[in-house]
Order: structure tokens, then C-alpha cells, then sequence
């Protein structure tokens, strides 16, 4: 569908541990962002209106902040949150890898056991966007298809351990 990014993949994890695995901190730090990043959490309030707030740093690079505010949380079926990325003190600035990224993308994802199995399915999709924001959106999904890849083939290999 234009102007969303749906991005499935299948756990061979039972839906509780994978669900854990979205919500918490303790688990997140072990898997979540891009490979070989330096990953912490600054803040973990997992509820409808709460806040999950982390850095995330290459090791030559400089360290971004990403914040989700969640809006629904069915356990353990569902997530939905929006994100932004900030600095420090939680306030929304550009994405540092692109100046015009939409500054709010809603995220829903979905977990589904089937045999015991998880189907997770993420779809992302730009919130009030401009022209060029949504341009940039666009041209930008198998960036993002790619990036959620590698991240959910690391929390792959973590559910193994």
C-alpha cells in the first residue's frame, strides 16, 4: 500500500515471549536498532499514554534519539505507538539521517501465534505529513524494510538463546 511500510516476519517463539520481548527494556537492549549500535534506554513506561525513550550510537558516529509515545496496548496481541525522534530531554527534532523524514510515524504492530509460531506484522505510516515529507517517506521504504530486517533477524537469534 503507498504511503505505509508492512513489514512481516514469523518467530519460531511462542506470541508471550515475542510480545516480552516488544515491552521489555531488559530484553529490548539485547536486540533492538541497527546492528552493532550501542543501544540505552533512558526512559520505559510501557502503558497507553506512557513513553519508551532511548539512544541508539554507531561506534563512529553520533548518538540519536528516538521517542515512542504509546497510544493502545492489547497483550499480547498488539502495539500501537507513535515515533519521533528527539534529543535528550524528549524534544521532537529531524531525523538526523534525513531533513525531511515525517517528524511522526504511527506504528502498529501485530502478533499472531499459529502453530506455535509468531507472525509479527509492522506497518508504519507517516502522521499529517507534508508533500515533501511524504516524498521522502516513500522513497525511503526499503531503507526502513531493510534496517527492520537486520532487526528483527537479531531478535531471531536472541529468542534462540
Amino acid at each position: 500500500m503507498e504511503n505505509q511500510i508492512n513489514i512481516t516476519h514469523t518467530f519460531d517463539a511462542p506470541r508471550e515471549l515475542v510480545f516480552k520481548a516488544f515491552t521489555e527494556a531488559e530484553h529490548l537492549k539485547h536486540w533492538w536498532g541497527p546492528k552493532g549500535w550501542t543501544f540505552e534506554v533512558a526512559e520505559a513506561d510501557f502503558r497507553p499514554g506512557g513513553i519508551f525513550h532511548y539512544s541508539q550510537k554507531p561506534d563512529n558516529g553520533d548518538i540519536m534519539w528516538v521517542k515512542f509515545v504509546y497510544s493502545e496496548i492489547i497483550a499480547p496481541e498488539k502495539i500501537v505507538y507513535s515515533s519521533f525522534f528527539s534529543d535528550e530531554e524528549r524534544n521532537t527534532v529531524r531525523a538526523p539521517f534525513h531533513p525531511q523524514w515525517p517528524l511522526e510515524t504511527l506504528n502498529t504492530i501485530t502478533f499472531v501465534e499459529e502453530n506455535g509460531k509468531t507472525i509479527v506484522t509492522i506497518v508504519v505510516e507517516p502522521v499529517s505529513p507534508s508533500e515533501e515529507e511524504l516524498k521522502t517517506f516513500n522513497e525511503s521504504m526499503e531503507m526502513v524494510k531493510e534496517g527492520n530486517a537486520v532487526t528483527l533477524q537479531q531478535l531471531e537469534n536472541y529468542l534462540r538463546k
